[in-house]
């Protein structure tokens, strides 16, 4: 995912998108703590998918 793509996004976007990333970051862990995880990679991505979501969500909130 690119902040590019995500600046086109509006605020309601941008926090839909960061929770549905969170869900997703508590089901990888969920997994990795099971033993399901495949690839723990996408563990990272996800947190630095989520970094992005919040870096341009405050942009458009001008904090």
């Amino acid at each position: 995912m690119k902040a590019e793509d995500l600046r086109d996004l509006d605020i309601a976007g941008l926090e839909k998108k960061a929770k549905e990333l969170n869900q997703e970051l508590f089901n990888l862990r969920f997994q990795l703590h099971t033993g399901h995880l495949e690839n723990n990679s996408r563990i990272g991505v996800v947190r630095k998918d989520i970094a992005r979501v919040l870096t341009v969500l405050r942009e458009k909130r001008g904090q």
